[in-house]
C-alpha cells in the first residue's frame, strides 16, 4: 500500500495519559516507531508538541471518546494537522490490544492514511457550538420544570390543563398565581384572569379549579419551579442574543436559510452552528445527511436487507430538522414540503415522511449555501400550482392528443 504520510503519530488518548507513536519511514519503506507517554497535565502537553516539531511530524492521527481529545487539539491545532477519528474505525486485534500497541496501530493506519477522520469545525463554528448546545440544554430543564409543575396540578386536584390548550399561557398562569398566593378559593378574584377566548370556557375553567387543594409542599414545589423557569428563560434569550453576537459576519446566511418553509431565523442560526459555513468540508449533500444521521443504513447480506435504522448521530442537529420537517408539513402558505409529506405518508408513514422531509430540507440548504442560490426546486412550480385535471387517454384520444401535437399519425401507424 501506498504510503501517504512517511512522518506520522498516532495517540491513544485517556483521561490521565496520552500514549503517542512516531512511525517515520524511510525511503527504503522501512518503518521505524518511537513510543512515548505523557500526562495530561498542561506541562506535559507542551512537552509532547514541541516532541512531535523536533521529530519533524506534523501529521497526528488521535482515537478519543468524550471531551479528552479537546485540551491536546488546542495546544496542537496552530502548529499540526490534527484529525479525530472514532474507535470503532481504528480497533486494533482483540487479544493483542494494550496503549502502546493501540498507539503503534493507529500511526501504522495513518501511515496510509486508513483512519476514517471526524470532522472538527473550525474554531468560530466551535464557539457557535458550545452556545447552541448550552440553549438546547436549558430549554431540556426547561421541558422538565414545566412537567414536574404541571404533574402537582394534577395531583393538586387542578384540572386546567383538561380545559385550556396552554398549560402555561396567559389565564392559566394568571389563575395559578391567584391559586398559589391565597390559601382559599375566591372565585370572584379568578373570574377578571380569564383573557380574551377563554371567556367562552368561563364555566368549565372555574370548575375545573373548584375544590382544589394545594399542599404546603405543592405549593413550594410550584412556587421554586416557576421561579426557575422564569430564570431559565432569561438565560434561553441572554444565550440567544450571544448567538446573533457571534453570527453577525454571516447574518445574511441566516436570512438566506430561512426563506425555506419551517425555518425560522433562530432555527437557521442553530442550524448553522451545527452545520459550519463552509459546505465543502462535506464530500456531498449525502454525505452531510449521513453525518447528520438522517441517512437509512446499507445492512445486506446474501441478499438479504436486515436493519437499515438511521443512526444516532446528529445529537442537537437531528431533532432541530425534525421540528423543521414538523412545521413544514404544516406551512399553508408555502406547501411544497407539506405535498410531499402527505404522499409518503400515504405509503411509509408519519415518522419515516417526517425523517425523508427532514433530509430534504437538509439538502437544500447544503445546496443553498454551496451555490448561492434561493430555494427554488426543480419541481417546485409543479407542487405550487398542480394540475387537478388528469387526462385518461384511450387509442381515440390519444391519436387525437397526438394530431393537435403535430405528430404525422398515418407514419406513427406504418411504423407500428
Amino acid at each position: 500500500m501506498k504510503i501517504i504520510h512517511p512522518i506520522c503519530c498516532g495517540v491513544d488518548v485517556h483521561k490521565r495519559t496520552i500514549v503517542a507513536t512516531i512511525a517515520t519511514t524511510d525511503k527504503n519503506n522501512i518503518t521505524s516507531y518511537s513510543v512515548r507517554t505523557f500526562s495530561a497535565l498542561n506541562a506535559d502537553l507542551y512537552a509532547f508538541r514541541d516532541w512531535l516539531l523536533e521529530n519533524n511530524c506534523l501529521h497526528v492521527c488521535m482515537e478519543s471518546t468524550g471531551k479528552y481529545w479537546i485540551p491536546i487539539f488546542n495546544i496542537l491545532e496552530d502548529h499540526i494537522h490534527v484529525i479525530l477519528t472514532h474507535p470503532k474505525y481504528v480497533r486494533a486485534i482483540k487479544g493483542k490490544k494494550t496503549d502502546k500497541k493501540d498507539s503503534k496501530w493507529i500511526a501504522g493506519l495513518f501511515k496510509h492514511d486508513m483512519a476514517r477522520s471526524s470532522f472538527i469545525p473550525p474554531r468560530e463554528v466551535r464557539a457557535l457550538r458550545e452556545l447552541a448546545g448550552y440553549r438546547a440544554k436549558l430549554v431540556y430543564m426547561r421541558s422538565s420544570e414545566k412537567n414536574r409543575y404541571q404533574n402537582c396540578m394534577t395531583v393538586s386536584n387542578i384540572g386546567l390543563a383538561n380545559v385550556l390548550s396552554d398549560s402555561f399561557g396567559q389565564t392559566c398562569s394568571g389563575i395559578m398565581k391567584q391559586l398559589l398566593a391565597s390559601e382559599v378559593f375566591d372565585e370572584g378574584a379568578c373570574k377578571p384572569l380569564i383573557k380574551n377566548s377563554a371567556k367562552k370556557k368561563t364555566e368549565l375553567i372555574l370548575e375545573s379549579i373548584r375544590g382544589c387543594s394545594i399542599s404546603p409542599d405543592r405549593r413550594f414545589k410550584m412556587n421554586a419551579a416557576m421561579s426557575h423557569m422564569d430564570f431559565l428563560n432569561e438565560m434561553i434569550l441572554k444565550t440567544e442574543v450571544e448567538l446573533y453576537v457571534r453570527l453577525q459576519s454571516h447574518y445574511h446566511l441566516v436570512g438566506h436559510i430561512s426563506a425555506l418553509p419551517g425555518i425560522s431565523q433562530l432555527s437557521a442560526a442553530l442550524i448553522l452552528s451545527e452545520i459550519g459555513f463552509d459546505m465543502n468540508v462535506f464530500e456531498s449533500a449525502k454525505h452531510l445527511t449521513s453525518w447528520a444521521g438522517l441517512t437509512p443504513a446499507n445492512n445486506e447480506s446474501a441478499g438479504k436487507k436486515k436493519s437499515v435504522r438511521i443512526p444516532k448521530a446528529g445529537q442537537f442537529l437531528k431533532p432541530l430538522l425534525v421540528q423543521c420537517a414538523l412545521a413544514a408539513a404544516k406551512d399553508k402558505k408555502n406547501p411544497y414540503f407539506a405535498i410531499k409529506y402527505q404522499r409518503i405518508k400515504k405509503r411509509r408513514g408519519h415518522k419515516k415522511a417526517i425523517i425523508a422531509i427532514a433530509r430534504m430540507m437538509l439538502v437544500c440548504i447544503c445546496h443553498m449555501l454551496q451555490t448561492g442560490e434561493c430555494f427554488n426546486p426543480s419541481d417546485y412550480e409543479e407542487f405550487q400550482n398542480p394540475n387537478p385535471r388528469r387526462v385518461v387517454l384511450n387509442e381515440g384520444t390519444a391519436i387525437e392528443f397526438l394530431r393537435e401535437q403535430g405528430y404525422d399519425i398515418s407514419a406513427l401507424k406504418k411504423a407500428m
